[in-house]
């Protein structure tokens, strides 16, 4: 009996629609000037969603090939494009890259203030803002491993207070809930893993069992635990990758694990929601991450 052929997806009238109304608002602006600005603006938007697009579907393309589902005439046959063009597309960047984002990947580094002593070594001097060099040397290593699988990685300050543009694609947020009351109350939203703090300092925990996790580090350890997960956008339109450990370090950890896990992480969870565990332990000399595991599920929303 013939295995039933999945259906296609249905189009995407809504989007369709949208791009109908933005052409036509565009048309009818009557300053030629801000005609060509808003013109400029939109152009680059689309290439950057193309390029996206591209990438998803390449993706979508080599897991077909790799599961057997179709070979390379069949799929070509479905996409209306030659067999010789199907194995060009597929043999792009690796599909994990997908994990990480699609397009200019951005990762947000919170500020804070650093303080400092006096000449007299007595007096606390506040600096001005500054990203720690342990997150900076997280933002290098996330973005050594981001250009090995065909991204390019940037990155931008959240400034004090922590508030940053959550609601947008291809982003990595790496600052703890104490700098930012945003991601504190977007982290209350897991039911599963959470950051918390009593007289002995912050920790995370697993809701579900109970387990708590508090820092090495706090007791002249040299190791961290740290969180990792897709987090919801406040705007309900998506996701964005969140890194932080209990202290910055920590962070390091996480991508020191994905540089080994991406692969195996990204068939697993594709672009799905989820948060786990790190734990990391580092060299106290050079402070470079020399292990890291994860020591939790992989934890998912109901229903996602």
């Amino acid at each position: 009996m013939e295995q039933e052929r999945p259906k296609a997806a249905q189009p995407l009238t809504q989007l369709d629609e949208a791009l109908d109304a933005a052409l036509s608002q565009l048309k009818e602006l009557s300053d030629p000037l801000g005609r060509a600005k808003t013109a400029h603006g939109l152009a680059g938007r689309v290439q950057e969603y193309e390029a996206e697009i591209q990438a998803v579907r390449n993706e979508a393309m080599n897991e077909t090939l790799r599961e057997g589902k179709l070979n390379s005439t069949q799929l070509a046959a479905e996409l209306g494009i030659s067999k010789g063009r199907v194995s060009q597309l597929a043999k792009g960047a690796p599909p994990e890259r997908l994990f990480l984002g699609s397009g200019k990947v951005v990762v947000a580094l919170a500020e804070k203030l650093e303080a400092d002593t006096d000449k007299d070594g007595k007096r606390k001097v506040i600096q001005g803002p500054v990203i720690s060099t342990e997150d900076v040397q997280t933002y290098e290593r996330l973005r050594d491993l981001g250009e090995g699988v065909g991204l390019e990685v940037t990155f931008e300050r959240i400034p004090l207070g922590g508030n940053v543009r959550l609601n947008r694609n291809n982003l990595v947020v790496i600052c703890g809930p104490r700098l930012s009351p945003l991601i504190e109350q977007i982290l209350e939203s897991d039911p599963h893993l959470r950051f918390d703090k009593d007289d002995d300092g912050w920790f995370l925990s697993d809701r579900k069992t109970g387990e708590v996790y508090r820092s090495p580090m706090d007791h002249g350890g040299n190791s961290d635990v740290a969180y990792f997960g897709r987090l919801p956008r406040p705007d309900g339109q998506g996701t964005f990758l969140y890194i932080a450990g209990i202290h910055a370090r920590g962070s390091g950890g996480v991508v020191h694990w994905l540089n080994h896990e991406l692969a195996t992480v990204h068939r697993e969870l594709k672009a799905k929601r989820f948060s786990t565990l790190i734990s990391s332990t580092f060299d106290p000399d050079t402070l470079e991450i020399t292990s890291s595991k994860r020591i939790t599920p992989f934890y998912r929303p109901e229903g996602a």
